[in-house]
């Protein structure tokens, strides 16, 4: 299961995700470069990539799951 490269894209991607917790950082940062206009949308940008591969991620584990059953 370890080999396969979608599961291990959705772990990473689910990781990144998770930067969502960074938001009020990332909303400085972008105040700071004057760019703070696109700090109202990303959260749900956030939102939808941590669901995106948490959904891939369990969808791989099933496959794989299936596989070796």
């Amino acid at each position: 299961m370890w080999r396969d490269r979608w599961f291990v894209l959705g772990v990473v991607g689910a990781a990144l995700s998770c930067l969502a917790c960074l938001t009020p950082v990332v909303v400085v940062i972008l105040g700071a470069l004057g760019l703070g206009a696109w700090s109202g949308h990303l959260d749900v940008v956030l939102l939808v990539a941590l669901v995106v591969s948490a959904g891939l991620v369990l969808y791989r584990y099933r496959i794989a799951r299936r596989r070796t059953s």
